[in-house]
């Protein structure tokens, strides 16, 4: 009987705990399509749940997945940052960033996250832990981000959860953890991200994929998109002063972000082979001097081409995740105020008050679609412009230096913008600091006069460096033991370009220190932009330290950060087929001095006369005739005999 009332206890205590309402704060997901030129779609998905500190310590998960969270507890990490991207974003044709590029990460796979630890040597034998328990949730390299991919920024990132509790909150549970905190940083720009990336992130979601706009997500659409994104966010959230006794929470925020190329995506439905577009459907412009039926400039698209989320994604949306509010739209999309979207009877349609957004709440047990026909439209929606232009290349020729070219570009006309500019390079890429150099080029000033041709200027260069550069962290690489960390606080003038370089000499790698196409290169990490915000410390007073908490939790909430792509190095390679050639030679002088010294040891030389006759080959030829002269006579014999018996008996 005691075992059977425990049996009970712990049964209802299980369904207690699985059956509990989530609150309306718990989980939350949404899906923004935004248009893009000249005929793509960028959909994003943000999935939001939390959990509260107590129920986390007791190991009481609902919404928060626990194979993350226990992960995180094994390696005291209290914040983490994870991402899985592909693809380049043209900033030029499509704008900015979406999240302002917070929630985006350079190509392949970057992890940066806060460790609670003693000392830097216990901070990085849990980092290490992390990354391989990682490595394996995710079915991706983490484990490779040993020590040579590893740093600790300085200036570029800034915590995004409360790490201490405000100053008037009675919760103590992060307080004792907010001075031992470590930030490290690695990236692996090599990875290649594909399904296997994207099974585990949707097995995190609470709803697992299968309803809600989760179930859009489909590893076919995703990883054929122009540009994509996976995003996870981990951090600790206490409440702010007004909200009385609220205890911290654990919060994780998913993101997936894509460009879809409409065409491209239209035509899996109608011919899933991958084939040119017919020639007679180009729209092309007449008016180039090359034009002709063998050369074609395309056109952007004059009307808005059709589409829906079945030609899209290939599947509807199925029904809403149960654990969403009923009176919450889950769907959004942004497009003028006269462009026709139809969508099922039972959805609800809320526009903005600008016309250009509109939100849905999706019916419960249905199936979603949204179609948009074909239309020409007369207005479009506005992009906004991203506040610094970026791009990076290699320069100098040869096998042996090189150099690094960043042109930064500030597109404002009347505001500088001020960022902190990171780089982690791999330690056989040697870089010089003495060569660091930055120039500055002042284009269309402000002050020139109407009906002036655009001029150009250039700072002499003893004065761009302390225009431009404020501050500079610099840690040099170790050989096969760090990479180089360098770290430049940097301000652009408005309507002004900046052109930052610097040499580099390549390091001899060992042969087994090569991957197996060595010949292709090596992937060097993205440069890192985080743009800082105005400082208005100056027109703002705090009146207390909560204020001041406030205040500072608001500018790491708008946080904005711009990633370069990958480049290329190329370094000297040995001839890999030298060894095999080498041990072909090898062994075959090895096989005749061995075979010629084994005849000479094992073999008896003779004369020729004093060989028997009888037993040569000649010899040899008469016994087998002889043998077979005898056998066949005896074959006769039998034969005789046998049919001399046969005549005795008749």
């Amino acid at each position: 009987m005691i075992l059977i009332r425990s049996f009970l206890t712990f049964l209802f205590s299980l369904l207690l705990l699985f059956f509990t309402p989530a609150t309306a704060s718990d989980y939350h997901e949404r899906l923004l399509l935004q248009p893009l030129p000249p005929s793509n779609l960028l959909a994003s998905f943000n999935f939001r749940s939390n959990e509260s500190y107590s129920a986390v310590e007791k190991h009481n998960y609902r919404l928060f997945p626990r194979s993350l969270g226990q992960i995180l507890q094994h390696a005291n990490t209290l914040e983490l940052h994870l991402r899985f991207t592909l693809g380049r974003w043209d900033a030029e044709t499509w704008g900015a960033r979406p999240w302002d590029g917070a929630k985006e990460g350079g190509t392949g796979v970057e992890l940066w996250a806060w460790v609670e630890a003693g000392s830097e040597k216990e901070a990085d034998a849990r980092w290490t832990t992390l990354t391989n328990a990682l490595s394996g949730l995710f079915c991706a390299s983490l484990n490779f981000i040993d020590s040579t991919r590893t740093i600790r920024p300085r200036m570029s990132f800034q915590p995004m959860g409360s790490h201490a509790p405000p100053p008037s909150s009675s919760n103590k549970t992060l307080s004792s953890s907010s001075s031992r905190l470590h930030l490290l940083h690695g990236t692996l720009p090599r990875e290649p991200v594909c399904t296997e990336n994207l099974t585990p992130f949707l097995k995190l979601l609470p709803c697992k994929g299968r309803a809600g706009i989760s179930s859009l997500l489909d590893g076919h659409r995703l990883f054929d998109a122009s540009w994509q994104s996976m995003s996870i966010d981990v951090r600790p959230v206490c409440p702010s002063g007004d909200e009385g006794g609220a205890e911290c929470r654990l919060e994780i925020d998913q993101t997936v972000d894509m460009v879809l190329d409409i065409e491209r995506s239209k035509r899996h439905r109608d011919d899933p082979i991958p084939r040119p577009v017919p020639v007679e459907e180009l729209v092309c412009d007449t008016s180039k001097p090359y034009a002709s039926n063998d050369a074609c400039y395309p056109l952007d698209y004059t009307s808005e081409q059709p589409w829906s989320l079945m030609d899209v994604f290939g599947r509807k949306i199925k029904g809403v995740c149960p654990l969403t509010d009923d009176d919450v739209e889950t769907v959004c999309i942004n497009v003028p105020p006269e462009r026709e979207v139809h969508v099922q009877p039972g959805a609800i349609e809320r526009k903005a008050e600008d016309g250009y957004s509109r939100c849905y709440q999706l019916p419960a047990n249905e199936e979603f679609d949204m179609v948009l026909p074909k239309q020409t439209l007369n207005t479009q929606v506005p992009l906004s412009q991203p506040p610094l232009y970026a791009e990076r290349s290699f320069t100098g020729y040869g096998q042996e230096r090189g150099g690094v070219r960043t042109i930064l570009k500030n597109p404002s006309a009347h505001q500088a913008v001020e960022f902190v500019y990171l780089e982690s390079l791999p330690w056989f890429m040697r870089a010089y600091l003495h060569t660091l150099s930055a120039k500055l080029i002042v284009t269309n000033p402000p002050n020139r006069e109407q009906g002036q041709p655009k001029r150009t200027s250039t700072a002499s260069p003893p004065n761009d460096e302390k225009i431009i550069i404020k501050n500079l962290y610099y840690r040099p690489a170790l050989d096969r033991h760090r990479p180089t960390h360098l770290e430049i606080r940097m301000v652009v003038p408005a309507n002004s370009t900046v052109s930052l370089t610097y040499d580099f000499e390549k390091a001899i790698l060992r042969y087994t220190e090569y991957p197996p196409d060595a010949n292709r290169g090596f992937d060097i990490p993205p440069a890192i932009i985080h743009i800082l915000p105005p400082d208005d410390n100056n027109n703002t007073t705090h009146d207390d330290a909560l204020d001041r908490y406030h205040h500072r939790h608001q500018q790491q909430q708008q946080q904005t950060y711009i990633r370069t792509t990958t480049l290329l190095l190329s370094l000297p390679t040995p001839d890999f087929s030298m060894p095999y050639n080498v041990i072909i030679l090898t062994s075959t002088v090895m096989a005749l001095a061995f075979g010629s010294i084994f005849n000479l040891l094992v073999r008896r030389f003779v004369g020729a006369d004093e060989v028997d006759r009888s037993r040569g080959l000649r010899g040899l030829l008469r016994m087998l005739v002889a043998r077979g002269r005898l056998v066949l006579s005896k074959g006769v014999r039998k034969l005789d005999a046998a049919a001399a018996a046969g005549l005795k008996e008749e």
